[in-house]
């Protein structure tokens, strides 16, 4: 389900360059898929690869896909986990994917129900990496069955989804459940620097943000009498019901920055939208211009361009202080400048060492019991934001968190001739 390059299908159990990393190599950031992560990527509370495990933690994939089988990959290459089970909606990508990781047949599942029976075939964990409209209900079902849970942003596509999972979590917190949402910035280790440091007053009263997602359009084809091709190669991406749109989908890594900065949800957006890509299909707007307004006057101007103009893959995000001002980036410089205090760091681009990061986390938290799911909070908060930043664009007006809130728009996605 998940994929950012074609289905996986090519039996090997090692994934395809994908678009994302494709535009990563092109800008000299990325590592190579094999390589292990730079030291200095990621933070420095993580345990380290390959060591001792105190057990083997049975997981199942859903959304088996290029980036669900990367992760999958990831998973297995981090040496603490048992890769149990995958489901994807696609049987050729499920089996193709389980052949790669050693997962037996009889636990590789398809169809649309494929996650319930995966659920049901004695994992201990799932990695939840399928188009986000499904995350609530997969999320939901995974913690009613006792499970510790990773999954991809956005949590959700719409209020109510985004509803569904905040609940979801709060339940496996008092399960004594994991429930991890997988970011790449914060987990760098130059960026956790320079936002302590704007925590701790080095630029004084944080007045103003300024965010940016530069990167490009994925494929968006016509569309058919169902929503099964869409469910590949990242066209969902164009489907606002089917993956959020281009801002909810992939802005959310800048509008999460800002949150981590700003430590509050905004309580207005104010906007506008369109769509810039040649021959669209998909609804979703890819060109956006907003404002964003925090409780104590907080100012967050974000700008999203997702078409193909050779304006290269770019996450950033600036902020204005009284005394100074700092940045931090997906892949590029970060740095501080203050009165009294100065950082100025090269950050790689963490795509993969993000990931890695999280994935032993994860298993810490696993295994020594921590079920303090610290990046639910954020997590839920950006949905939130990105959904209300969507809507302020697509409408070209002013709407407030407390009117997005109170509407609780959802978005259907029409599953009609999908396999059961």
């Amino acid at each position: 389900m998940r994929k950012e390059n074609q289905s996986f299908e090519n039996g090997t159990g090692v994934c395809p360059v994908n678009r994302r990393r494709f535009l990563y190599q092109t800008m000299a950031l990325a590592a190579a898929a094999n390589m292990p992560p730079a030291p200095s990527l990621l933070a420095a509370n993580q345990p380290e690869l390959q060591g001792q495990f105190e057990r083997k933690i049975k997981l199942g994939i859903v959304g088996a896909g290029g980036r669900g089988c990367w992760i999958a990959n990831l998973f297995k290459r981090h040496g603490g986990y048992e890769m149990h089970a995958v489901a994807d909606y696609f049987a050729p990508v499920a089996e193709s994917c389980g052949r790669g990781l050693g997962v037996p047949p009889e636990r590789c599942f398809s169809g649309l129900s494929g996650y319930r029976r995966l659920l049901e075939s004695g994992v201990e964990a799932v990695a939840l990496e399928t188009p986000p409209c499904f995350f609530p209900e997969h999320a939901s079902a995974a913690v009613a069955a006792g499970l510790h849970v990773y999954m991809a942003k956005p949590v959700a596509v719409d209020v109510p989804g985004v509803l569904k999972v905040e609940a979801a979590a709060k339940q496996a917190t008092a399960r004594k459940k994991v429930f991890l949402v997988d970011y790449q910035i914060p987990t760098v280790l130059h960026n956790i620097e320079v936002v302590k440091k704007i925590h701790a007053g080095a630029i004084g009263r944080v007045m103003a943000l300024h965010s940016h997602y530069f990167a490009g359009q994925f494929p968006d084809p016509p569309l058919e009498e169902t929503i099964e091709k869409r469910l590949r190669s990242l066209i969902w991406c164009n489907d606002v019901a089917i993956g959020g749109g281009y801002h909810v989908n992939a802005c959310i890594h800048a509008i999460d920055a800002a949150l981590w900065i700003a430590g509050q949800r905004p309580v207005s957006a104010t906007g506008l939208s369109r769509i810039g890509r040649p021959n669209p299909h998909g609804d979703s707007h890819d060109i956006f211009e907003l404002l964003f307004e925090y409780p104590d006057g907080l100012l967050h101007s974000h700008r999203g361009k997702h078409i193909n103009n050779f304006l290269n893959f770019d996450v950033v995000v600036t902020a204005i202080g009284d005394t100074g001002h700092a940045q931090i980036c997906y892949g590029g410089r970060t740095f501080l400048k203050g009165r009294e205090d100065g950082y100025n760091q090269n950050v790689d681009n963490p795509y993969e060492a993000g990931a890695v990061s999280n994935i032993a986390k994860f298993y810490d938290c696993v295994v020594k019991g921590d079920f303090s799911n610290d990046t639910v909070a954020r997590s839920i908060d950006g949905a939130l934001a990105t959904i209300l930043g969507r809507e302020a664009g697509k409408r070209r007006t002013r709407i407030t968190m407390d009117e997005l809130l109170k509407e609780n728009q959802s978005l259907e996605v029409n599953l009609k001739g999908l396999k059961a």
